[in-house]
């Protein structure tokens, strides 16, 4: 049995050949995109090229360099786009990141000329990936290369959150993974220490969502367990989690009815 989709509306990815759309997480040290019609997610260091080598744009959660930044996505994606049309973009946020971290990201993306830039937080977008229950308190832990945040989620918006500048490329012999559960640990403490209500301990006992690299590392994950005295659960390809998690929230965007004034069918 056929469908014809109603005039006006968009069809899902692929079959939609009226616009595309890039979901995009900018990490400090990895980039990752997925594009409309690809299915698959490009995942590459964030780094750019200059006369002097390679430098990295984002470090610590934080755009140094809008300008590499733009060139790295013009790299990376503007050859993979279509000739016609302006993409949708939707782009993850670092919850912490502030209007600093948007604002120069924005800037950034103008070099893939989207038609529309649309924000969200990382956090959001990994419980988007992990199909997670928002109906009720949720703690997001996003364990990345190079900062590590805690999020308390709730009705699926940002109600507290706590970051560190400390991640997994910070250990080495003499820095041991404990530190970043140990950090964790703190910032979750002074989450229930400074909450009036019970969502921040309804969430602990509910269980922490795990993302980044980090929660692929069993020794962090177990010492979260057992010093939160509450069970942990790593998102699915918790790498990755941020960027499909964005890329969910798009689709979602993309067939929505106000998306006609978003991306309007390209003239061909």
């Amino acid at each position: 049995m056929t469908t014809t989709p109603l005039p006006g509306r968009h069809r899902p990815w692929p079959r939609c050949r009226h616009c595309t759309g890039i979901a995009l997480d900018l990490g400090s040290s990895r980039t990752r995109a997925w594009m409309s019609g690809r299915g698959a997610i490009l995942d590459v260091p964030t780094v750019t090229f200059s006369g002097g080598g390679a430098a990295h744009p984002v470090q610590r959660g934080t755009i140094v360099d809008t300008p590499g930044t733009a060139r790295m996505l013009d790299r990376l994606l503007t050859h993979r786009l279509p000739r016609t049309g302006r993409p949708l973009l939707i782009l993850t946020t670092p919850v912490l990141g502030g209007i600093a971290f948007r604002a120069e990201a924005r800037l950034a993306v103008e070099s893939l000329r989207p038609r529309t830039v649309l924000t969200v937080p990382a956090a959001r977008a990994v419980a988007a990936a992990a199909g997670a229950d928002l109906s009720t308190p949720l703690l997001v832990v996003d364990l990345g290369a190079h900062v590590t945040e805690v999020v308390l989620l709730t009705d699926g918006t940002v109600t507290d959150a706590r970051r560190t500048a400390l991640g997994t490329s910070d250990l080495d012999g003499l820095t041991p993974s404990t530190r970043i559960a140990d950090a964790v640990v703190a910032m979750v403490t002074t989450m229930l220490e400074q909450d009036h209500t019970t969502q921040t301990l309804d969430a602990v006992h509910r269980g922490a969502l795990l993302a980044g690299g980090g929660a692929l590392r069993p020794d962090i994950t177990y010492r979260l367990t057992q010093h939160l005295h509450a069970p942990v659960r790593p998102a699915p390809a918790p790498h990755t989690a941020a960027v499909r998690g964005a890329a969910h929230l798009l689709a979602a965007a993309h067939t929505h009815p106000s998306s006609l004034s978003l991306c309007p069918p390209t003239v061909r």
